[in-house]
């Protein structure tokens, strides 16, 4: 029943901007704090962000050019991503954690969207 759609995916010049939505539906948003990895081709699957009750955490590589919100009205999850970097081509997930508490474990994220493709060319 819990469902979570990637959107907002596109391409993008270094330096420019793209602005990811997370939109959930089969439970209360605000009861769960969701993360946004990214799987880069050939590389390991990587935390980006995540947002909970009182708690927002970003990646090093990421902090200061990423901003992660959530609207618990919509049900929507939004990612800003600024001075975009090649190496930031990737597809973008918004796991849920099932509970209150952003997780830098991925085994604890519980249900996964098909992602959405962000492409930073050079």
């Amino acid at each position: 029943q819990v469902q979570l759609v990637e959107s907002g995916g596109g391409l993008v010049q270094p330096g420019g901007s793209l602005r990811l939505s997370c939109a959930a539906s089969g439970f209360t948003l605000n009861n769960h704090a969701i993360g946004w990895f990214r799987h880069a081709p050939g590389k390991e699957r990587e935390g980006v962000s995540c947002i909970g009750t009182g708690n927002i955490n970003y990646a090093g590589s990421v902090k200061g050019r990423f901003t992660i919100s959530r609207d618990n009205v919509k049900k929507t999850v939004y990612l800003q991503m600024n001075s975009l970097k090649p190496q930031g081509t990737a597809v973008y997930y918004c796991p849920s954690v099932d509970g209150i508490y952003c997780s830098r474990v991925t085994t604890a994220y519980s249900y996964w969207g098909q992602g959405t493709q962000g492409t930073v060319s050079s």
